[in-house]
This record gives structure tokens, sequence and C-alpha cells, in this order.
């Protein structure tokens, strides 16, 4: 079960794992099962075990804000957001994000994952992406009656059959997500059979990570790869113990540094662990970056800043953070439709009920997910704006690479996203039916949170696209038969019309979609990389980060599933076995 400090401080391990998260402890599972090695597991927050917040379906956002749970990460001012400071939730706690998020099971498109290869990292392409999501993923098949609802919930061929995370489709349907569907094929979006194929452009119904054998509890990192291994001798899981520096040894290896270990903060005080053969930082693409940074490894601007002796220099580090910005639009339902929602929840009586048949694992609304998407390129969004944005984002590209002012590395990126984004048949925008740029530290103080500005909307032309984006979501609502299912726009409402009071409403509401990305991209050295495409850091041997900020390029998914290939993937390289 969960070590004490004794069975941790001043002691030895082949392997070290700091964030016992989504990747952290794939990884852990993965290595135990494959090799004879001794694995430890440092997690900053608290062990929340059989922890029916976390297990219970249909608790959206339920743990965001409590300390227990998250991490409450706030942004700088956002300039051109009116300088609004915005809360990043990020999980905490065994399981990290997996215990806290939407239990969404997605992929990206195809091009998405090989644009990472086209970078400059052999091997991470749409073939290994399909082999791990799937070799993570047990999925259990709709029911007659959803297939009979649907007619779209799955192709097999896409799916994972064994694997620890139990995914499946949401038992509860809901009568307005049909008259979504509907609405959103008038707008020239299929209804796909599956979007597991490297193909979501259109609309479907996603997985939820949920489990059937278990009365549809939640199925996260915990409950698929630490609890079959808690017993495990050669396992040990320290809770609360913050990561603070990774430690080195004082030789080199062929001028490659050695980490020998991780000092971290448990209860106050700082102890050390030691490893024989790798360190892996896991811990999020906030944290692993800031790690990084107090261990000597980054900008040499940054480290002088903050008072840090410079060990390597990878300017990389912190850098290209990316996510996905997400603004509410919210509908009043007619009654006439059926329908249930999370808000029922707020009465007591009716929570209670559903606890209830919940225990005697009859349907409930514990079983609700997500369960109406629609990805749409800006083509189909807005055909009229779309050659006009386009037109002058491309122009503003050229311009700023003619001015030899960016990054190392960025203007590669953009022009795969300017080949995105004129690409019909791929998405730019995300509609749910619902019932990037730097991270740094500015302290070398690891318990003080570190920068994080995502310089949002820095791009005027971003937000043209979203402005484009949100009236296409407001037509999709004014389309029958979806239109009939409501009686109102609630939020924004009528007095949000021209293309300026639109803006304004997302820059005063726009906030993350908990997608965070890239602040330790695996991209080559020269251009800004961080690690290469065994994960490993540039000028180490043996230290690797395992997690979403190695991903140099924003997916058009959510991003729970890409963390889970990212932990499958890092295991096979620590193994030997890709």
């Amino acid at each position: 079960m969960v070590a004490q400090i004794f069975d941790v401080a001043d002691k030895t391990f082949d392997y070290i794992i700091i964030g016992g998260g989504t990747t952290g402890l794939a990884i852990a599972a993965r290595l135990l099962e494959n090799t004879n090695g001794s694995v430890l597991v440092l997690e900053a927050g608290e062990p929340n075990l059989d922890d029916p917040k976390i297990l219970l379906g249909a608790g959206f956002g339920s743990m965001l804000g409590e300390p227990k749970y998250d991490w409450s990460f706030k942004t700088t001012p956002q300039t051109h957001c009116n300088n609004r400071t915005m809360v990043w939730p990020r999980g905490k706690g065994l399981g990290g994000s997996s215990a806290v998020n939407f239990y969404t099971w997605s992929k990206p498109p195809a091009a998405d994952v090989n644009a990472w290869e086209e970078l400059g990292n052999p091997g991470w392409d749409w073939k290994a992406y399909t082999r791990y999501t799937m070799r993570a993923e047990e999925f259990t098949e709709a029911s007659e009656d959803q297939l009979k609802e649907y007619a779209h919930t799955h192709n097999i061929e896409y799916r994972g059959r064994s694997g620890p995370i139990k995914t499946t489709v949401p038992v509860t349907s809901l009568q307005i997500n049909k008259l979504f569907f509907e609405a959103a094929q008038k707008h020239g979006l299929p209804l796909l059979e599956d979007s597991y194929g490297g193909n979501t452009t259109g609309c479907w119904l996603p997985s939820a990570n949920l489990d059937r054998k278990t009365k549809w509890t939640r199925s996260y990192a915990v409950t698929a790869y630490y609890l079959p291994h808690r017993y495990n001798s050669k396992l040990k899981v320290l809770t609360e113990a913050i990561g603070a520096e990774v430690l080195f040894a004082d030789t080199k290896d062929g001028g490659d540094l050695v980490a020998s270990g991780i000092k971290f903060i448990h209860g106050g005080t700082t102890h050390r662990a030691y490893a024989n053969k790798e360190v892996i930082l896991a811990a999020g693409p906030v944290k692993s970056p800031q790690i990084l940074e107090l261990s000597g490894i980054g900008r040499r601007d940054i480290l002088d800043r903050i008072g840090v002796a410079v060990r390597i220099e990878l300017p990389g580090v912190g850098e290209n953070l990316q996510d996905h910005t997400s603004v509410g639009m919210t509908y009043e339902l007619d009654s006439k439709v059926s329908h249930k929602t999370v808000d029922l929840f707020r009465n007591p009586d009716f929570a209670k009920e559903q606890l209830r048949l919940q225990d005697l694992d009859m349907e409930n609304l514990h079983r609700l997910g997500i369960t109406a998407f629609a990805y749409a390129p800006l083509q189909v969004a807005s055909p009229d704006a779309a050659l006009g944005i386009i037109g002058k984002m491309t122009a503003y590209v050229e311009e700023k690479k003619q001015s030899g002012t960016l990054p190392p590395g960025l203007a590669e990126q953009w022009d795969i996203q300017l080949r995105v984004l004129k690409d019909s048949t791929l998405p730019d925008t995300e509609v749910i039916g619902y019932p990037g740029f730097f991270k740094h530290c500015k302290s070398s103080d690891p318990l003080v949170q570190p920068d994080l500005d995502p310089n949002t909307f820095a791009v005027p032309y971003d937000l043209d696209v979203y402005v484009e984006n949100f009236k296409f979501a407001r037509r999709l609502a004014a389309t029958e038969p979806f239109k009939s299912g409501t009686i109102r726009e609630a939020e924004p409402g009528a007095s949000v019309q021209t293309d300026q009071e639109i803006k304004e409403y997302i820059r005063n509401t726009c906030e993350t979609c908990y997608h965070a990305c890239g602040s330790l991209s695996m991209l080559p050295r020269e251009k800004n990389g961080v690690v290469d495409p065994e994960l490993r850091v540039y000028g180490t041997r043996n230290l690797r980060v395992a997690d979403l900020s190695i991903v140099p390029l924003e997916i058009a998914a959510h991003t729970q599933a890409t963390a889970y290939f990212v932990g499958e993937y890092m295991a096979d390289i620590l193994i030997g076995a890709t």
C-alpha cells in the first residue's frame, strides 16, 4: 500500500518517478510487469483511495478548486483578456488529472499525431498512438438498446479489448443529444460511426472512462495501474511528497549528466532518494518544468534570476506551453423534451435516490457522460469568413518568419497549424453538448507556484477564429430540431450580437479547457526541444520526461488518452520493447 517516509528516505531504487498521476502510474505498472527493477513513485497530493467523489460519475468539476484534489494554478494577468487572472486546475493526488477530469476518452485526428513525427520525432506517429492507446484500453460495447438508439457508438476495430483502463458508452441517453446530432448534420457534419480511427470531423458520441463491472465507477490511473500492484514489494508509492530537485552524480557519462536521485519535501522536511537506473519526471506541464529549472536545467536568464546554478542550458524549458481555450454558452431546455442533467443533484432527495440505485447497480444518473460532440473545420463553421481569416493568418506567419524574431522551431509548428486550418477535412473547433506560451519558476522555492502565462489571444487572428466558431455554435443551436428542444439562450443572451460584443464576452469569460501541453517539448535540441524521441532530457544520460509537457503540438482532442499513450510508450522505451 502507500509507503511511509522511512520506506523511502535515503533509500535506493532502480527507477524513480516524480508524479503519481496519469502517466506516472502507467509507467510504474509496466516496469513492475516487465522488469525485476524496484520502483519509487513520489506524489505531491494525497492518496484519495476509495473516494466516492472520484469514483462516482456525473460529478463533473465538483473537485476543482478543492486543495485535496486540485493544484488550482493561477495565470499571470492576461493582457489580451482584459488583464484577467485565470485559474488552471490540475489534478493533485494519486491518479493526477485522471482522478478529477470529465472522464472523456477521445482521440485526435491521425494527422495531428503524424505532425509530431514530422517535427523530428521518428516513431511518434498515428500507428504508435493506436497501438499504445489500444493496449491501455478495455472497451465494453454498448448495449443493444444503445445501438438501436444511436447506431454509431463504436467500431470495435479501433478499440482496445484487454487493457487496464475501462471504457464504455455512457448509458444515460438524452433526447436533446439526438436533436443536437440531427442539427449538426444539417450543417454538413456527418454522424460518425466511430471517432477513434483517426477521423473526428463530424458529430459523435464519445466514450467514457467508466467500468461497467464495478457499478459504472470511474476507471483511472489508480484503479487501472496502481491497485493491481499495490502489494508488490518492489513498488513504493509515497504521497504528499513534493519533488524539489533532481540530483546528479559528480561524474559525467560521455559529457552527459547522470541523474542519481531526487530531493523532495515531505512533512515539511527535505529528504533524498536515489536511483540506480532512471529518473522520470511525470509531474505534468506545470510542475515538471519547474523541477527541471530548480535542478539547473533551463534558460540561463531564468536560472540566474532565481539564483540557481546552470547545469544544462536548454532554452526550451518552460516554453511552447499550449492549451485549449473554452467559452460557455447556456441554453434553457424545454420541459417537453425528455432530459436529465446533473443539476438535478441539487435536490437532496434525488441525489439520495441516485445513490441507492447506484448501490443496487441499477441505471442511474451517475452513469452520465459527456454525450454529444461536434468537431468542425473553419470552412464548415464559417465558409464566408474562412478564406479571409486564413489569408490574414498566412500573411501574419510569413511576416513573423521573415522578421527572424520567432523562437527556434516555432515557424515549423505554425506552418503545420496553418496547413490544418486550410484543410477543410480537419477540425478546428469543438462543440460539446454538456449536461501557448510559457511557464517558468519565479522562485528557487519548490513550494512557490511558478509563473504561468498562456498568453491567450496574443495572436489577434486566434480571437477572430473564435468569434466565427462562437457564431457557428449559435447557428447550430438555432437549427431544427435542436431549436425546438430549447426555450432560450440564457448565456450570453440576446444582448451579445455584434462581433465586438462577442469578442468582449470571450475575453471576459474564456478559460482553460484543461488540456495543457508542450512546456518540455519533444523536438530537436536546435529547435528549442527539451527531450529527444526517447524522452531523454538533452545533456543527460538517464533523466526522462513522460507527461503531456513533451507533446510538441496541441491535438484536436481531449488529452487523457494521449497521456496514457505517453506513459505506455515511455514504459516500452525503458524496458527496450519498442
